[in-house]
């Protein structure tokens, strides 16, 4: 009963709901090829990408690029913001990186350079970072707030402008584990010296007959991973023909 429970869920909200949409408008268009073809297509690209074992494929060369070093020095902690809310609430990513930070930073008391402005909400998610780590205990002095920057190549370019202002020559760069083959070959194109340190490690490895059903946290990290490529193609065509 649990089960049947449960796989009744996953079909009855999105992205389930899509996929079951869709399969009936190509019940109802059998004689319809190109309708036909177009349902089925969309039902089992959506439902491939909001699986688990798919979404671990995706993430997985970019998750096992980096791994977190035991042994860590630098000059200053970087982290990369990953979204806010206008009510100026972290998202996921943001949160985890960091906290992230916090644990680097009590770790190796070294100054933190948050990165993150306003691309498309009221308030800059460096400020929002910096609310929380002050409530968290540290100290304002410790913390640099760069609230310009509106992706990752500005991420770069304002962070050395503060790294340069104060004299830092190796900082630690923290962003989500999928985010940090970009972030670092953004950063290293800058001219800086670049620890990487990844967080917010997104893949599941180990699987259950529920990893088969439909899931929008899935589908999300699933979307992340692609765009990821999308971006590290754009930078690699844009670094190459400079």
């Amino acid at each position: 009963m649990f089960f049947i429970k449960k796989l009744i869920t996953f079909f009855i909200i999105p992205p389930g709901l899509f996929v079951f949409i869709f399969l009936i408008i190509a019940y109802f268009s059998r004689n319809n090829k190109r309708v036909l073809t177009i349902s089925l297509a969309s039902a089992i690209s959506i439902y491939l990408i909001s699986i688990e074992p798919v979404k671990d494929f995706l993430l997985k060369p970019l998750e096992t690029k980096f791994q977190q070093p035991k042994n860590i020095s630098g000059d200053v902690i970087v982290v990369l913001g990953g979204g806010s809310y206008n009510t100026g609430i972290l998202t996921e990513d943001s949160l985890k990186r960091v906290l992230a930070g916090f644990v680097l930073h009590k770790r190796l008391n070294v100054p933190i350079i948050l990165s993150g402005g306003s691309a498309i909400t009221n308030l800059p998610e460096s400020e929002a970072m910096k609310s929380l780590l002050t409530e968290l205990g540290i100290d304002k002095k410790m913390i640099f707030t760069d609230v310009q920057s509106r992706d990752t190549l500005e991420n770069a370019f304002f962070t050395k402008k503060i790294c340069e202002k104060y004299g830092y020559k190796t900082v630690i760069l923290v962003t989500s584990a999928y985010h940090m083959p970009r972030s670092y070959m953004t950063f290293k194109q800058a001219g800086l010296n670049v620890i990487p340190y990844p967080t917010d490690f997104k893949m599941d490895k180990k699987y259950t007959v529920y990893s088969y059903f439909p899931k929008m946290n899935v589908l999300q990290d699933s979307t992340k991973a692609i765009r990821e490529y999308i971006g590290l193609f754009a930078y690699y065509l844009r670094f190459s023909f400079r």
